[in-house]
């Protein structure tokens, strides 16, 4: 929101604030996001999964996000945007408690990840109703006005999600003495909070007139619809680069993400750095944060200045580069708290700095018409390149492990393997090459169609 404008979004007399909705849709959002693709990884670690088998497994949960535009359109079809929003808010509150309770079994494993499947897939329909939603009930001054909102408690949720409920479990895995317990009571806690916005929203969600199924619309026409959009978008100019691009420009992070946390907290004398869960926690949910933001409102800022263009190499360096620190604290594995945070906060900045370029090539590329189911379809390469590598980034691990390279006999799976992300970072720089941006793009006079 542009805090120079002093005119406060219009409302209709008689109709509730987007105040009342809007944040906690958007950490509605944001939560179990967080939860099915960061949380897991830390409580699979910490209950003895093995690294290959936990981040094969955990990766296959980002499905629900890849495979979304193929069902989106069915939203449109049957009942309201309200409706299904609050629907699927009452069944992750099902389903996240229902993690909870099977977590202390003998069989957990099994029936948390049929669960967190299906937490995905409510939160990947949610994310679709909800966003549905915002533009069918603000007006469009109010949706440029609210913009901001819905980014700053997506943020807050990504706080919540990755440090304050990680540091919760750290501080029950000690007081309770139980790592399967105290991850039950999180998951629990995360039931009953999604248990109380969906009631939260049946009383302050409004429920708009133009909030309904779309005249006209029938299964036919949406699966015509949806194979036209699907034709023209493989029929854009340069596809394949831009493909290539979606899946590759984010290849170091994407192998780094399913093994950063178990790197975090594994013993010293398996090449970890022996964090407890709260340090963790902290690392993630506020050094980690602040710093993807502060690098992404940066590269905002430097892209409004240049245009896309002109910035992309310097982010796609700022975007790879910075994970030599992780090759860093592997191979010294250092001690000092506030030297591991120092090393994470310029990881991230340069992370949160170098994804600008990428969301904003996706915009430039889903341009035209269709643009919005253009769009979906980036999104949903964008999410398979973060999910292959990460199914396979356990298994490369273990790999490596046989592999001692320093020939002092120390552990090397985590040295070697983020080595081997280094020279997953020349795969960003060669499709960088590939693709074209038209000169100007994205300063702030140009205008984005």
């Amino acid at each position: 929101m542009n805090t120079t404008d002093r005119t406060p979004p219009t409302h209709p007399e008689g109709k509730r604030s987007p105040w009342l909705w809007i944040p906690t849709t958007y950490m509605a959002e944001g939560l179990p996001y967080f939860a099915v693709n960061t949380l897991t990884v830390l409580m699979y670690h910490n209950m003895g999964i093995g690294l290959a088998e936990m981040a094969f497994f955990t990766g296959w949960l980002y499905l629900p996000w890849v495979i979304k535009p193929f069902w989106s359109p069915f939203v449109d079809l049957i009942k309201t945007k309200r409706g299904w929003t609050i629907a699927m808010q009452f069944l992750m509150a099902f389903s996240l408690g229902a993690v909870g309770l099977f977590l202390p079994s003998s069989f957990f494993f099994t029936a948390t990840l049929i669960l967190f499947w299906l937490t995905a897939f409510f939160s990947a329909t949610h994310d679709i109703a909800a966003d549905g939603y915002y533009m069918i009930e603000l007006s469009a001054h109010d949706q440029a006005a609210f913009v901001g909102v819905r980014s700053t408690f997506f943020r807050i949720a990504s706080v919540i999600g990755q440090g304050g409920l990680v540091m919760l479990a750290g501080y029950l895995e000690q007081t309770r003495g139980s790592v399967s317990e105290a991850w039950s009571l999180v998951f629990m806690l995360l039931g009953v909070i999604f248990l109380l916005t969906a009631l939260y929203h049946t009383r302050f969600m409004p429920r708009s007139g133009e909030d309904r199924p779309m005249p006209g619309v029938t299964p036919s026409t949406i699966m015509r619809d949806f194979a036209r959009t699907f034709v023209t978008f493989f029929r854009k100019p340069d596809i394949v680069p831009a493909l290539l691009f979606m899946l590759f420009y984010r290849l170091p992070e994407a192998m780094c993400l399913k093994l950063v946390q178990p790197f975090f907290v594994s013993p010293r004398e398996e090449g970890g750095l022996a964090l407890s869960t709260s340090e963790v926690g902290f690392v993630n949910g506020t050094v980690g944060v602040v710093a993807l933001l502060a690098g992404g409102i940066l590269g905002g800022i430097a892209i409004s200045r240049g245009g896309l263009k002109k910035w992309l190499w310097p982010m796609a360096l700022s975007l790879t580069l910075p994970c030599v620190f992780y090759c860093g604290l592997a191979m010294w594995q250092p001690e000092n708290f506030s030297l591991i945070c120092a090393a994470i906060f310029t990881e991230q900045f340069g992370y949160g700095f170098g994804f600008t370029a990428f969301m904003l090539y996706l915009i430039y590329f889903s341009r035209g018409e269709s643009k919005t189911s253009h769009y979906a379809f980036c999104t949903a390469f964008m999410a398979l390149g973060m999910m292959l590598p990460g199914m396979a980034a356990g298994w490369l691990h273990d790999i490596f492990s046989g592999i001692d390279i320093s020939g002092d006999g120390t552990p090397q799976g985590y040295v070697n393997f983020f080595w081997l992300v280094m020279l997953c970072c020349t795969a960003t720089f060669a499709v960088c090459l590939g693709v074209r941006i038209e000169p100007g793009f994205g300063k702030k006079q140009e205008k984005v169609s």
